[in-house]
């Protein structure tokens, strides 16, 4: 496409040493990195609001990540950006065998996931990797969240899961009792407690995570609906207060919680 060669002149002459842009011309892998996942959390976002030209823009964005890392790439002369094209098309010919080759089709969504990690554990052996375990590469670069929704279900295709969202959830209060107790102890003064509570405070997340795998929820929508859902009804509280001429820093918490009620029974009457 006459497009994409456009984008890749353009991020050329952006890191031209002589012409080009003094900040792209400053950049490495690792300082781009941060801006790559930040622009795919930026698409996740245009879709959870169905805002398609949003997400357009949002995707051409992330393209570009694409496109700097693999211009990186090609001036260290490690690969080009055709390569990038080129693995990922080989990559999804072979791991879709059901449609690309003879492999018998796949009865559903879920044995065809079975299928892919199949597929990358044969390549994963056949690169040499000595790592033999169901957990091997899931990577460390993830957000923990998303590597704890993994790894709870790498261990499930072993049958190493709980058989409901029943005994979860009596997990999750049995995890927040303890993070109780060591928040007490922390108040008492305990020198050790707050590395305890650190990790009891983990445990709580972790079992989370796998309460939206059994409910098959996204943990990162819900808790990208949680917090819309937080700063809409803020927003409003401050509203409400301004309307009023008061300022909510002045106020109790009580008196604040009060604002916040009357923002959540407006958006349950509308």
């Amino acid at each position: 496409m006459a497009e994409i060669d456009d984008l890749l002149a353009i991020m050329a002459r952006l890191r031209d040493p002589e012409r080009g842009c003094p900040w792209d011309v400053a950049q490495d892998f690792s300082s781009i990195a941060p801006y790559t996942i930040e622009e795919a959390y930026e698409v996740a976002d245009a879709i959870g609001r169905g805002d398609m030209q949003d997400l357009r823009d949002e995707l051409g964005d992330l393209l570009l990540q694409v496109v700097f890392h693999a211009r990186m790439a090609e001036e260290a002369g490690h690969f080009t950006f055709a390569d990038v094209a080129a693995a990922i098309n080989d990559k999804m010919v072979r791991r879709h065998p059901h449609v690309f080759g003879d492999a018998a089709s796949q009865a559903d969504a879920e044995a065809q996931l079975a299928n892919w990690e199949e597929l990358k554990r044969q390549e994963r052996a056949a690169s040499g990797d000595a790592d033999t375990s169901v957990l091997a590469g899931i990577t460390r670069g993830l957000p923990e969240w998303q590597r704890a929704v993994k790894l709870q279900k790498r261990a499930a295709t072993l049958g190493f899961d709980w058989p409901g969202p029943a005994p979860v959830i009596a997990k999750l209060h049995e995890e927040i009792e303890e993070v109780r107790v060591e928040f007490d102890a922390v108040a008492a003064g305990d020198e050790g407690a707050r590395d305890r509570l650190e990790d009891e405070l983990g445990d709580v997340l972790f079992v989370v995570a796998n309460l939206t795998r059994h409910g098959k929820v996204d943990f990162g929508a819900a808790l990208r609906r949680a917090n819309a859902k937080f700063e809409r009804r803020f927003r409003r509280m401050e509203q409400l207060a301004a309307g009023e001429g008061v300022d909510l820093s002045s106020l109790t918490l009580e008196a604040q919680d009060a604002y916040w009620n009357r923002a959540k029974a407006e958006e349950k009457t509308t």
